[in-house]
């Protein structure tokens, strides 16, 4: 199995897990299993070309999640998953903006 493909699982698992969970499925230490997938997704997923485009979306992923968990009114099933969807994407972008980061030391 290519890096490649097992950072694509990585994702998918983790978008999977984020939904289900949020649904009302009660995982054991879900938080540290989403933020393992994420730091997996940062390290294999992203190139150096998407780098942008992926931290633009994690931190419009992350506004959104935020915004929607302070404005409260939301069900718990909403809530849960935005709080898993954190949690993986916040460990995938921390990667990729260290990675953004030390390639800008480099120059």
């Amino acid at each position: 199995m290519t890096p490649l493909v097992i950072g694509r699982w990585a994702f998918l698992i983790g978008l999977i897990l984020s939904v289900l969970a949020g649904l009302g499925g009660a995982i054991p230490g879900l938080t540290t299993i989403l933020f393992v997938l994420g730091l997996i997704v940062g390290f294999l997923n992203v190139t150096e070309r998407e780098s942008t485009a992926f931290l633009v979306a994690v931190v419009a992923l992350l506004v959104i999640g935020i915004a929607g968990l302070q404005l409260g009114g939301l069900t718990l099933v909403v809530t849960g998953i935005l709080n898993n969807l954190i949690a993986f994407v916040s460990a995938a972008g921390l990667i990729v903006a260290v990675k953004e980061v030390l390639a800008m030391a480099r120059q």
